[in-house]
C-alpha cells in the first residue's frame, strides 16, 4: 500500500490521446481534474461530480469509464482517450460528424461525453438497434431536450465508420 504523506503528490505516468505524460499530483485528484487542469485538455466536462450525468466520460485502457469518480493515480501506467483524441489532424471523427450533421450537439455541454460514450459502444456493437443504442447511453444524460438527434447521429456514425 502507498503511504503518501499530507500534502506530498505522487508521480503518475498516462498516456493520453497517444502522449505519454510524467506529473506529480495529489494523490486524491481526479482524473477529470487531471486532464483539465494539467493537460489543458478542456473537452472532458465536470458535469455532476456524482457519475450521473456522463459529461466527463472518457475511455480509460479502452472503457468507457467517467472521470469524475476515478484518481488520476489509478489511470498510472494507463492509455486514456478525450473527446481531443478522437479526431485525427483536425479532422473530426466520424462520431463527431454525424453529431453534427444531425444535429445532435444541442448545447454542447454533454456533447463530449455522448460522443465517447457512443465510441464505446460501436466498437463494441458496430450495428446497435435503436434500443442498444439508448441502452448504450443511458449513463449519459442531456437537459436539453431529447435524445432522439443523438440516436439518429449514433445510426448515421454506425453507417460511417
Amino acid at each position: 500500500m502507498l503511504v503518501v504523506n499530507k500534502g506530498e503528490k505522487v508521480k503518475v505516468r498516462i498516456r493520453v490521446n497517444g502522449v505519454w505524460y510524467e506529473k506529480y499530483v495529489s494523490p486524491r485528484m481526479l482524473l477529470v481534474d487531471f486532464l483539465r487542469d494539467e493537460l489543458n485538455l478542456t473537452g472532458t466536462k465536470v458535469g455532476c461530480d456524482t457519475t450521473t450525468c456522463g459529461a466527463c466520460t472518457v475511455l480509460l485502457n479502452g472503457k468507457s469509464v467517467k472521470s469524475c469518480t476515478v484518481l488520476a493515480v489509478q489511470a498510472d501506467g494507463g492509455e486514456v482517450t478525450t473527446i481531443e483524441g478522437l479526431s485525427v489532424d483536425s479532422k473530426l471523427h466520424p462520431i463527431q460528424k454525424a453529431f453534427e450533421d444531425n444535429f445532435a450537439l444541442q448545447c454542447g455541454f454533454c456533447t463530449p461525453g455522448m460522443i465517447v460514450q457512443s465510441y464505446a459502444l460501436l466498437k463494441e456493437n458496430p450495428n446497435p438497434t435503436e434500443e442498444e443504442i439508448r441502452d448504450g447511453i443511458h449513463g449519459n444524460i442531456c437537459r436539453c431536450t431529447g435524445y432522439q438527434n443523438i440516436v439518429k447521429a449514433i445510426q448515421d456514425a454506425s453507417r460511417r465508420m
